[in-house]
């Protein structure tokens, strides 16, 4: 049963992870709105309440200079990693995967908003210049 419930699972993340990449940049930066208050991508990204995301995919956890995580986030960070199955799993609902982030945000509850959002991010690399 074990072994049963963990391919489940570990296919559950594979399509997870596929949807997340095959999301729209566009209808991403519509959703990402959402994010702008808290967060800033592109080429003059500061830390703002939270992190500058860019660069975020495959970043690894409070590694962002100058920005003070939430003790939460860093008794986890670890050799982790924000691979596109962790953010969305982050960004269904924060508190599931870090339960004392000071991230207040409830979480997107559309697949298709996480997709194209991770999308979005997905486009700007570390110094905030677009793929």
């Amino acid at each position: 049963m074990k072994r049963l419930l963990m391919i489940a699972g570990t296919a559950l993340l594979a399509l997870t992870a596929q949807a997340s990449a095959e999301g729209d940049p566009a209808k991403g930066e519509k959703v990402f709105r959402k994010c702008k208050a808290c967060h800033a991508v592109g080429e003059k990204a500061k830390n703002k309440v939270g992190p500058q995301l860019n660069g975020v995919i495959d970043r690894a956890w409070g590694s962002i200079e100058g920005y003070k995580y939430s003790k939460g986030l860093l008794e986890m960070a670890d050799g982790k990693v924000w691979d596109t199955a962790t953010l969305d799993a982050y960004l269904t609902k924060p508190k599931d995967v870090i339960p004392k982030t000071k991230m207040a945000f409830a979480g997107l509850k559309k697949e298709a908003d996480r997709a194209n959002v991770i999308a979005y991010m997905a486009q700007f690399n570390e110094d905030g210049s677009k793929k």
